[in-house]
Parts: C-alpha cells; sequence; structure tokens
C-alpha cells in the first residue's frame, strides 16, 4: 500500500481525504479583513435600565435618550473603530459632522451629543472604556429662544373654545385646558393624573401630579379649573368610561387614558379657533402659566416648585419673557428711578 505522503499523515484515511493544508494569513492590507463592527445594542440597553433604576428618569426621558443612543450605535456599526477604547476626538467629530449634515436642528445636535457624552461617562463608570473622548467635543452654541406665551386675555378666551354642539367633548377640553394652565403641568403629568389624584374640596383644592423622575408635588387648582373638573366628571367622564374601571382622570372616547398626540391636536386646534400663532403647543400653557405667575408677583422659587424644576436657572428663563415687571420692580428700588 502506498504512503500518504500529504499534509497530516497522522490522520485515519478517511480523515485524509479531507485534510486540507494550512491557509495563509491574509496580508493585513488585504480586502478580506473587513472591519468587524461593534455592536452598542448590549451597552445601550444596560444603559437604559441604569438610568431607570439607579437614575430614576422617567419612562419619557430614558425613550428620547434611547433614540439618540440608537442612531448613534447604527452610526458606529458603520462607521466607528473596532474598538471601544480606539475611539478618538476625530470619530465623534464625524458624527458630529453627519449630524449636522442631516440638517438637524441645533437644539436637536446638542441634545444627541449630549446623550452620546452622557453614555461614555456610563461607559467608563463600567470600566468598558479608560476614558472618554466625546468630553473634548464642543456642541452648537445655541441662541436663547424665548416661549411662546399667550396674553391672559388669549387664554381666557382658549379656557372657552370648546364648545357643546361643535365638539364632541366640551367639557373634557375645557377640563384638559383650565388644569394646564391652572396648575402649569407639562401634557405628560396631566394625562398621568388620577381620579384620586384630584381634591375638589371647599376648603382645599389642589392635584397630586407625578413629575419628572417619580417625583411628587402638589399643586392648587383655582376656580375655573375646579368648575370645569366638576363639570366634566359630572357629565362626560361617565360616558367616556364606557363601564370600565378606569383610573385616569382624562380619557379619550374609547375609555383609554389620553395620549400625549391627542392633547397636541387638541390645543392645536382650539388656539387655531381663537387665532393665536400657530406656534401654539400644550407647552405653551406652561410657559404663560409661569410667565403670568411672575408678572403677578410670585416669588422664583415658589415658582420652581410649583414647576417641578430641578434647578431655578431652568425657571429664571421666565423672567426675561415678561418685562413689564421687571421694569416696575427697577422704578420701585432704584434710588435713581
Amino acid at each position: 500500500m502506498s504512503s500518504f505522503t500529504g499534509p497530516n499523515p497522522g490522520l485515519t484515511p478517511g480523515a485524509r481525504l479531507f485534510a486540507l493544508p494550512p491557509r495563509k494569513r491574509p496580508p493585513a492590507d488585504s480586502a478580506f479583513w473587513g472591519r468587524r463592527p461593534v455592536d452598542l445594542t448590549g451597552h445601550v440597553v444596560a444603559y437604559e435600565r441604569y438610568l431607570k433604576s439607579e437614575c430614576g428618569l422617567a419612562a419619557n426621558t430614558v425613550a428620547a435618550y434611547a433614540s439618540d443612543l440608537n442612531r448613534f450605535a447604527d452610526w458606529f456599526a458603520a462607521h466607528g473603530p473596532s474598538s471601544l477604547d480606539a475611539v478618538t476626538v476625530d470619530d465623534f467629530g464625524r458624527y458630529l459632522d453627519d449630524l449636522t449634515s442631516a440638517e438637524l436642528a441645533a437644539s436637536s445636535v446638542g441634545r444627541h451629543m449630549s446623550a452620546v457624552r452622557m453614555f461614555f461617562r456610563y461607559l467608563m463608570l463600567e470600566g468598558v472604556v479608560a476614558e472618554s473622548a466625546a468630553e473634548l467635543i464642543d456642541t452648537p452654541k445655541l441662541w436663547r429662544k424665548l416661549p411662546q406665551v399667550l396674553s391672559p386675555e388669549q387664554v381666557d378666551r382658549l379656557l372657552v373654545a370648546p364648545e357643546a354642539g361643535h365638539d364632541a367633548y366640551p367639557l373634557r377640553d375645557r377640563a384638559l385646558l383650565a388644569l394646564m394652565y391652572a396648575t402649569g403641568c407639562r401634557t405628560s403629568e396631566v394625562i398621568g393624573l388620577r381620579v384620586g389624584d384630584v381634591r375638589l374640596d371647599p376648603s382645599e383644592n389642589y392635584c397630586r401630579v407625578i413629575g419628572k423622575g417619580d417625583k411628587e408635588r402638589i399643586v392648587s387648582l383655582n376656580p375655573v379649573a375646579v368648575a370645569a373638573v366638576e363639570a366634566y366628571l359630572e357629565h362626560e367622564r361617565p360616558v367616556l368610561r364606557r363601564g370600565r374601571d378606569a383610573d385616569a382622570l382624562i380619557l379619550s372616547r374609547t375609555g383609554q387614558p389620553l395620549l400625549r398626540v391627542a392633547v397636541w391636536k387638541l390645543v392645536k386646534k382650539y388656539a387655531a379657533r381663537i387665532g393665536a400663532s400657530s406656534l401654539v403647543s400644550p407647552h405653551a400653557l406652561r410657559h404663560s402659566f409661569a410667565t403670568h405667575m411672575l408678572a403677578g408677583g410670585a416669588e422664583i422659587r415658589a415658582l420652581q416648585e410649583i414647576l417641578g424644576h430641578a434647578s431655578i436657572a431652568t425657571t429664571q428663563r421666565y423672567t426675561h419673557v415678561d418685562h413689564s415687571r421687571l421694569k416696575k420692580v427697577h422704578a420701585e428700588f432704584h434710588p435713581r428711578s
């Protein structure tokens, strides 16, 4: 029998038929070596859990961060280096250029880069990377944009804009608008109210609000809001419940909690009905509440607590809106006025 002189002579005759000579390693510059993308999905999911459990951020905030980071993860898989430790300032600069070329607003670009910067701080905390070059990237400088504010007269017309016979649920819509303006609450906070969160009592009227980070605060209700909510609870909410054990205060026509997009559409509809600017949004009622409170002499620290702002710097922007109040303070206290 002739001996087998090929590679691996120690193999059995059957195995020798499939034995191949050792392959040569392709050159480093060969197209065979494609870049192996880094999958950031697992890190992003873990970061979401971290934001929820350890930072206590609201679900909407976590979802916003995740959306921005998923976009970065897609870009990184296609254009980033093969290792997280190898990310450089130039890599983040290229991502910044990509966001800018997508014609995003400067505020959106800044939000995306802020999300990436915080994400890499988390990766450093977890020991995934030793350092973060994202800290060296400057984001676009933003102009200070003053919030859209309705005048007191416009607010009065807006609160009575829903009409019986013209709108499907005018009492619900009046209660919604009155609550948003009376409390200065965010849209998510108003639609998150439960029936038990609202106390309507001759001696004390208020609602219990769960804000960002699940922080609780108590906000007083004015007589207009009280009357609107009472009328809605008596006449329309029982119809909207449709026999269900619904807990939410503001219900949709299907008996479910009203969605954010529905609130946006309602505010837009009634703002257009009174001839207000097309820029008016649900948040404009919050801005109007804060501005009118300051104009009425409210202390900024108290307003910060009512609005649920973590930083007073956020509340201070309303001092730039109402110049009449600042002129009054200047005239009253300046020795040469």
